[in-house]
């Protein structure tokens, strides 16, 4: 059984049977760089606890543009994945990884059963869900009152810290994927930098 404490802090203040029924029902899984994890409305894969790589949510346009909400490292969950457990919340999200990345995958009927018999794991839940909103909300400023020369910017240094080189190997499509524009608009703005 794996060690799910390591991403619920309240995890001693669940039962014996609450610990071993979440254990249980996590599934190990390993995805490819690039490749589909959760596909929004279309599917409610569960919880994502990331053990290692990192993965990418993000949303996408109708018109099929991308921008990145927030990226998820090892020790981190993704709680949107599971979205069909919170009727309250319409937020479609896409998750891929971004990198070879091992999660557990904690099933949405277990982890919602769990969490109405358990305040520990609501409360946690509830904090895991307003420190995403925040992330979303901080993006969002970013994109209203900061120049795209300065998004810019502060994306590549935040790529460079990720990837602990200040050499980046990305492709200016990548760059606008992330950030929620056209390519062009990428390129121009790199021609002044």
């Amino acid at each position: 059984m794996p060690a799910l404490n390591t991403w619920i802090p309240g995890w001693g203040q669940l039962t014996p049977a609450q610990q071993t029924r979440l254990s249980e029902a996590a599934r190990p899984r390993a995805f490819s760089a690039g490749e589909l994890i959760h596909n929004g409305d279309a599917d409610c894969v569960g919880l994502l606890l990331v053990k290692s790589g990192r993965l990418r949510v993000f949303i996408l346009s109708e018109d099929g543009r991308e921008i990145t909400l927030y990226r998820l490292l090892p020790g981190e969950i993704c709680l949107f994945s599971a979205s069909c457990m919170m009727p309250q919340i319409a937020f479609a999200v896409t998750v891929t990884a971004e990198a070879p990345s091992e999660v557990l995958v904690l099933p949405p009927d277990v982890y919602k059963a769990v969490m109405a018999e358990s305040a520990p794991l609501a409360n946690f839940t509830n904090e895991l869900i307003a420190a995403r909103f925040s992330d979303v909300m901080w993006l969002i400023e970013q994109i209203l009152w900061k120049s795209f020369d300065r998004r810019l910017a502060a994306f590549l240094l935040a790529e460079a810290k990720l990837e602990h080189s200040a050499t980046l190997h990305l492709t200016h499509e990548a760059i606008a994927n992330h950030m929620g524009t056209a390519r062009e608009v990428v390129t121009r703005m790199l021609r002044y930098f």
